[in-house]
């Protein structure tokens, strides 16, 4: 589980096609301590969680791999990174860990597309649409996650929604760089699938 409180943010060095396209092989640097990144270890990557496979240290950073299968690279926006792309980067969450964000699972439901983007003096407000399937579980002044961040709706109208990003987000996380087109990665309240969920059975 995690918080959607990014701690880092990694960059893939390397990334292995393997398994005919259905499994990639990736290496990403980043600040971790690596003593303290154990094989099976979860670190959620633009806020999908992928399994630690290896762990060293070159050039003075630290490095950890992981495997995207078949569905992470059908699901997300894992099918478009390349060596260079920066990820926000979690690790997982501890007992007695401060729960700064939500409950996240780290798996992602779909992708989101920035419709546009408007930079505000003191904030910048994001318009994203999803699919009709994972609108009906966002709601206005609830949390989602998007490229693993955890964020307050805003606004929601139909199948787009807004989020309002303060400069120090812009700063630690890689929404910054989000442009129109962009596709990000979402997750749904867990609370809001499993209340829609609930409502279906009655």
């Amino acid at each position: 589980m995690f918080t959607g409180i990014v701690t880092d943010i990694g960059e893939i060095v390397a990334l292995t096609p393997k398994a005919q396209g259905q499994l990639h092989r990736l290496r990403i640097a980043c600040n971790y301590d690596q003593a303290t990144i154990a094989d099976g270890a979860s670190i959620a990557s633009n806020g999908v969680c992928l399994t630690v496979v290896a762990s060293g240290v070159a050039g003075g950073r630290t490095w950890y791999e992981v495997d995207a299968a078949a569905e992470t690279l059908a699901m997300t926006t894992a099918k478009h990174w390349k060596v260079g792309t920066l990820l926000n980067l979690e690790r997982a969450l501890k007992i007695g860990d401060e729960l700064g964000g939500h409950i996240v699972a780290g798996h992602a439901d779909g992708i989101a597309t920035l419709v546009s983007r408007e930079d505000l003096p003191d904030m910048a407000r994001f318009e994203l649409s999803t699919t009709r399937e994972l609108a009906r579980f966002i709601a206005t002044k609830g949390s989602i996650t998007l490229d693993g961040v955890s964020l307050t709706v805003n606004t929601v109208n139909d199948v787009t929604f807004s989020v309002l990003i303060i400069p120090h987000t812009l700063t630690v996380t890689t929404i910054g760089g989000w442009r129109a087109g962009s596709e990000i990665n979402i997750e749904v309240d867990l609370m809001a699938r499993y209340a829609a969920r609930l409502t279906e059975m009655k």
